[in-house]
């Protein structure tokens, strides 16, 4: 339908409006930079590894705010190429740190088709579309993993995927108005976790107002995954203290490891207690949609709530998280509000009804996007290959004698450098220390130089590192090339470590 206007009068000058052919210009000038400098991602350091200030400085941002405006083209083609020079680049097929993915490109323009429709995706009527294609991209992703979820919201992230659950789970599970009366109105609430739950349980706790130390750290097995006996003596431990236990967390992929804890366990225990059973499946839990995923991963179905992060497995460019819920209304109580000036369809979904935003941008469409690109066959062909990728890596490691491995669990190995002349003596507290503080100073030196980005992590109180793949641009180049570079510069760390730690000769 057209809409005749009457004639609208003296036009407005904005300063951020542009007509069509502008657009067109600087839109098309972007999309060729942009695509110029993508190509260029493989031959350029995984980071620059630059101090703060050094970024401040080449980027001019310690200067006032400027009294005029510039010229939008170029001031994009100015930022556009300073930002690819000092950035570090998640999408490098070299990028093994932290569980961030390479963006798919329909993603990235799937944001810029999003922000071109702007719609608030917390009412229906101010989302039509966007809203029955979050709708759909949330059963989509539910389909993928085989978890039957009734309902279920996109948010920012793993963080926040956690703590809508978490909130669900505190309203069903409370035997008092929690929501009105607050958590002092009935018994101590706990939640259980096992020493590797990632620290959103903890902002969790803090911000529902049952605090930090409702938390109940249930230790690990030497497999970093949740010791069972243990829960279940904490809960009893709980009960017959007057507690009120409401919460499980169970672990599919540890930020640290990857473990998995046990979940068809943990969840037929919940069951047996009454107790809510949430998964934080933000990094392992899509691996789920594989035909031979591990055992321990059948055990999510069972959940009552799932976390998962689209901006890791399912390669999104930041940010989008998403809460699955198994149970239709579990958000609606959590989370609706109804002030008189809503006026809004009870029949339709309200996303504003389901968590915690009310103003809510259109994250759907990148993920729904890449989703009907790659289908569910293409997903589960991606993530296969990184797994692979990370079983080559670790077994190239293990093939080295001046390499250990530690771990390999889904798409993350991890691993230290250990001298060889060490080796026996790796237990004893001086040569364990140094040999901590040995891949700390070696991590720090490939994290600066670029050739290739891991993490750390602490495994059995070692400190280790850590290489993580969740990135469809790695290819088996990228990681034969970690064991041949962790090596090369763990030697050359040693030698300078030693060097220093030797005295000095005596005086002639």
């Amino acid at each position: 339908m057209t809409v005749k206007r009457d004639d609208p009068g003296p036009r407005r000058d904005a300063p951020l409006a542009i007509d069509s052919a502008t657009f067109r210009s600087w839109g098309h000038a972007l999309v060729d930079q942009i695509a110029s400098l993508l190509d260029s991602v493989p031959s350029r350091p995984v980071t620059p590894g630059e101090t703060p200030s050094e970024v401040r400085d080449a980027l001019d941002l310690n200067g006032p705010l400027p009294e005029a405006g510039m010229d939008g083209g170029a001031l994009l083609e100015e930022t556009a190429r300073g930002l690819f020079d000092h950035s570090l680049f998640n999408g490098h097929p070299r990028f093994f740190g932290y569980i961030t993915a390479s963006p798919a490109p329909i993603g990235m323009l799937g944001d810029l088709l999003a922000a071109s429709a702007n719609p608030n995706v917390g009412g229906w009527v101010l989302s039509p579309a966007a809203t029955e294609i979050e709708a759909q991209t949330i059963r989509w992703i539910a389909e993928l993993i085989g978890f039957p979820a009734a309902e279920g919201i996109l948010v920012s992230g793993g963080n926040m995927a956690n703590i809508v659950a978490f909130y669900a789970a505190r309203a069903a599970q409370a035997e008092w108005p929690v929501r009105a009366k607050g958590v002092a109105a009935g018994p101590m609430l706990r939640v259980y976790g096992s020493a590797e739950t990632h620290t959103w349980i903890q902002k969790a706790a803090d911000l529902s107002g049952i605090g930090e130390q409702a938390v109940r750290w249930i230790p690990v097995k030497r497999d970093q995954t949740m010791d069972l006996d243990a829960l279940r003596a904490q809960v009893d431990a709980d009960r017959a203290a007057g507690d009120k236990p409401f919460l499980v967390v169970g672990t599919a992929g540890s930020v640290s490891t990857g473990a998995i804890d046990p979940l068809p366990e943990i969840a037929a225990f919940c069951r047996e207690r009454g107790l809510w059973f949430h998964v934080d499946g933000a990094y392992g839990g899509l691996a789920a949609a594989l035909p031979d995923a591990p055992v321990a991963l059948r055990g999510l179905f069972a959940a009552d709530s799932i976390a998962v992060d689209p901006h890791k497995w399912l390669y999104a460019p930041l940010e989008a998280g998403c809460t699955l819920i198994r149970e239709a209304g579990r958000l609606r109580s959590a989370f609706s509000y109804r002030p008189p000036y809503y006026h809004l369809d009870e029949e339709a979904i309200n996303f504003l009804d389901l968590g915690p935003q009310n103003s809510r941008g259109f994250r759907a469409l990148k993920v729904w996007l890449m989703l009907r690109q790659a289908g569910a066959a293409g997903y589960r062909r991606m993530i296969g290959d990184d797994i692979r990728l990370s079983q080559r890596m670790a077994e190239a490691i293990a093939r080295r004698p001046d390499l250990e491995l530690t771990t390999q669990v889904l798409s993350i190995a991890t691993y230290r450098y250990l001298p060889e002349d060490l080796k026996a003596r790796a237990q004893e507290e001086d040569v364990a220390r140094y040999l901590d503080e040995l891949n700390q100073a070696i991590l720090e030196r490939l994290q600066e130089e670029g050739e290739i980005f891991v993490s750390n992590a602490i495994v059995e109180g070692r400190y280790v590192l850590r290489a993580c793949i969740v990135n469809f641009r790695t290819q088996t180049a990228d990681v034969d090339a970690v064991p041949e570079i962790s090596a090369r510069v763990g030697a050359e760390v040693d030698r300078a470590m030693r060097a220093k730690l030797r005295p000095p000769a005596p005086a002639a």
